[in-house]
């Protein structure tokens, strides 16, 4: 009964090319989507926000990127791991996670669609890595590159859009209490736990919805727009162990028949996953897919990992081969800075102005530090308030375990093949437009 209930929902109403048909989205399709504006943190919060990529069904667009889809916050969830942090820093803001589910979709002829999601939990900005060109120069060129690279991140955030709320978030953390909000670009990947009916118009596929395919001798790689099946993370993934990704968009032949059809398997492997470790060495994890499973049998591809959707707070880079691993931190100039400015209160050299040596050292734990370091007027007191903060510094830095790289399911990947494998694929499905 369960099978025929599952035929039914895969029918497909198909009519004459270029007019509408009805396509069933199955249950287990992810929706990535993103929040356009900052919204308050609380349960019952609605959010309004936009698919970042498209959706097919059957090979057929049924979902523009951009298309709003609507939710709720249904919980908060405490934080307890960012809790500990700030109240190192004395900063006692109780920390939660939303905790949200999307139950609408806003189609563009203006009707709204019902559908039910399951709820999601990490939500974060998102930014998109990609692999660079391959780095020259030796060791020392490197890390010359990679201390450029932390100052030009520095800047940025000083330099770049939205700069004036950005700073009033960070004044906002030197308070020992202070609102919390949703991010704006705040990103969750919910699955549809029951299939959706949506409309679509067979038409002539729009160049903007095709993928790139190889030229007519195989010598173009071509790329493929896939979705995780299973989460990976450099602590916990195993050199070896075997992966799966879901192909989320259609790639056609130069014909415009269907080369890999949406919903296609791609086989990998994981080729290095290394854990962080103490004294702040950091994670790496590197995976690539070798197989390709399509309804007329599995091809086998060398398809490498060039591009992949990351939370912004893991600061994550990926270099020209596919490794990911931790962005470099500044090691060196903030704990020097911070063992600077605490050192200023023990400096006796007169006339020099000691509230405000006193002040800058003991803000190195916000302004419960600087109240209590100013009000006491403690020249002690004072530094050891900056060598705390510094502490906390050279221990996130040196001493603690490393960061770790990690992608959740359904994280958007972009493969590309080899050239020396980048066949024309031809399983026997005929044109998606004439069905």
């Amino acid at each position: 009964m369960g099978s025929l209930k599952l035929g039914l929902c895969l029918v497909v109403f198909v009519s004459i090319r270029g007019f509408a048909q009805v396509l069933v989205l199955p249950a287990g399709t992810p929706l990535p989507v993103q929040t356009e504006a900052h919204l308050p943190m609380r349960v019952g919060q609605a959010i309004q926000g936009e698919l970042i990529y498209p959706v097919y069904a059957d090979n057929v667009l049924v979902l523009p990127a951009k298309t709003v889809v609507t939710g709720t916050v249904v919980e908060l969830r405490p934080n307890h791991a960012r809790r500990v942090s700030a109240r190192l820093r004395g900063d006692f803001t109780p920390f939660r996670t939303p905790i949200v589910s999307f139950n609408g979709i806003k189609l563009a002829d203006g009707r709204t669609v019902s559908i039910a999601t399951g709820t999601a939990t990490d939500g974060a900005p998102l930014y998109r890595l990609v692999a660079p060109p391959p780095r020259k120069g030796g060791f020392l060129r490197q890390r010359w590159d990679d201390g450029v690279q932390v100052v030009r991140d520095k800047v940025a955030i000083v330099t770049g859009p939205d700069k004036g709320d950005r700073l009033t978030q960070f004044l906002y953390t030197q308070l020992p209490y202070h609102p919390q909000r949703i991010e704006k670009k705040t990103a969750w990947t919910v699955e549809t736990s029951e299939p959706v009916s949506l409309s679509a118009v067979l038409a002539d596929v729009p160049p903007d919805t095709q993928v790139a395919v190889p030229a007519a001798d195989g010598e173009q790689p071509w790329i493929v727009q896939a979705y995780l099946n299973e989460a990976l993370s450099s602590a916990n993934s195993k050199t070896g162990q075997t992966i799966e990704a879901t192909v989320a968009e259609p790639i056609y032949n130069p014909d415009h028949t269907i080369a890999v059809p949406q919903g296609a398997t791609m086989l990998g492997v994981v080729t290095q996953a290394k854990a962080g470790r103490s004294f702040g060495r950091a994670g790496t994890l590197h995976f690539d897919f070798r197989q390709l499973v399509l309804p007329s049998g599995t091809q086998n591809v060398q398809a490498s990992l060039t591009g992949a959707d990351s939370v912004a707070g893991q600061n994550l880079a990926m270099n020209s081969e596919g490794q990911v691993k931790p962005k470099p931190q500044d090691k060196l100039l903030v704990p020097l800075l911070l063992l600077t400015l605490a050192a200023r209160p023990l400096d006796h050299d007169h006339g020099d102005n000691q509230f405000g040596k006193t002040a800058v050292a003991s803000n190195s734990i916000g302004l419960v530090g600087f109240i209590v370091g100013t009000a006491a007027g403690q020249r002690n007191l004072a530094a050891g308030l900056g060598y705390y903060g510094a502490a906390i510094s050279l221990y996130e830095r040196w001493i603690k375990r490393g960061r770790e790289v990690s992608f959740a399911r359904d994280t958007r990947l972009v493969l590309q093949t080899t050239p020396r494998r980048s066949t024309v694929l031809r399983p026997e499905l005929g044109d998606a437009r004439e069905r």
